[in-house]
């Protein structure tokens, strides 16, 4: 039976064992002395809740709050602080910081675990994140999309596809497929909020599908990054023959064998600056209709409501 994981993160290593006797029958604990390590540790190893102590050396539970409630890969993780007694400013500052609850030691182990049980249910319920990549979902993506529409600024979403990653499956398999959806994602993040910043949306709307917004002035630079990064790492992906080879052999939807060549990524760009975008479902639309075109090129390539793309322009 799959256990939920959660990670406890406190410098008393009593209060480690404490917590590891209370909960490792029915979750799958791993255990930090300290914000820094925590960190360390949820780069591979990504909890479905964390309980962290507020005083800790090197970074301290407030620091450590704030740090992953700013990553978009990790925000969605609920945190449980712990306070020593009569520590109201320490609750507060928890609270402040980002935690979703506090608890007070010395704790009770069955009021402990009933918080962990609400918090889980009620995460799960809210939760729209992707359950590979972590990144916000298609409710969020909509939402995001409304309140760009309803901010009456300008903006731009990139909806952007892997080309011929049905062949690549089918030949390397779904968990290597999932590996490089993963890759994928963390490029995407990497690079959309080293252009756009550190409130940067991006989603994962399912499969080998994402989007990003971005101020629609910067867009066309973000999409040239993305493809430039993406051609770079694709070749990775792949064993030496077929690296080499340049190409796989796979087979169509019909069944027909066909020869494709490595991976590569198609955007589409739907801006509201040439054209007012009034629902949600325009954006849809024509993001569609744009990365169809996109994947016409047969190489990695972004295009705009113009037909304009890093490699050519045509005309209306």
């Amino acid at each position: 039976m799959h256990k939920e994981k959660i990670l406890t993160i406190d410098d008393d290593p009593d209060i480690l064992d404490v917590l590891d006797l209370t909960l490792s029958e029915s979750y799958d604990v791993i255990q930090a002395q300290n914000g820094k390590e925590a960190l360390d540790m949820i780069q591979t190893q990504i909890p479905n809740l964390i309980i962290c102590d507020y005083m800790m050396p090197i970074m301290n539970g407030r620091e450590f709050v704030r740090t992953i409630k700013k990553d978009i890969l990790l925000q969605h993780i609920p945190v449980i602080m712990l306070t020593g007694k009569g520590e109201v400013k320490d609750m507060i500052g928890g609270i402040d910081a980002g935690a979703d609850d506090y608890i007070v030691k010395p704790f009770d182990p069955e009021s402990l675990l009933a918080r962990i049980r609400m918090i889980l249910r009620r995460t799960v319920r809210s939760l729209d994140a992707n359950p590979l990549t972590h990144l916000p979902g298609n409710t969020s993506i909509m939402e995001e999309f409304q309140a760009n529409i309803s901010s009456g600024k300008e903006f731009a979403v990139a909806y952007a596809d892997i080309d011929k990653f049905k062949i690549y499956n089918d030949k390397y398999g779904f968990k290597k497929g999932d590996e490089v959806i993963k890759e994928i994602a963390r490029l995407l993040v990497t690079i959309v909020r080293k252009k756009v910043g550190p409130e940067s949306f991006i989603g994962h709307i399912g499969g080998d599908d994402f989007v990003f917004i971005a101020d629609d002035n910067i867009m066309d630079d973000v999409c040239q990054a993305v493809i430039e990064q993406f051609d770079a790492i694709a070749p990775s992906f792949y064993n030496e023959n077929d690296k080499s080879a340049g190409y796989i052999i796979g087979k169509d939807r019909l069944g027909n064998e066909i020869k494709t060549g490595l991976l590569s990524i198609s955007i589409g760009i739907v801006s509201n600056k040439a054209a007012a975008i009034t629902h949600v479902a325009q954006i849809s639309e024509i993001g569609a209709e744009l990365k169809k075109y996109a994947k016409s090129f047969q190489q990695s390539n972004y295009v705009r409501d113009k037909r304009k793309n890093n490699r050519q322009e045509e005309k209306d």
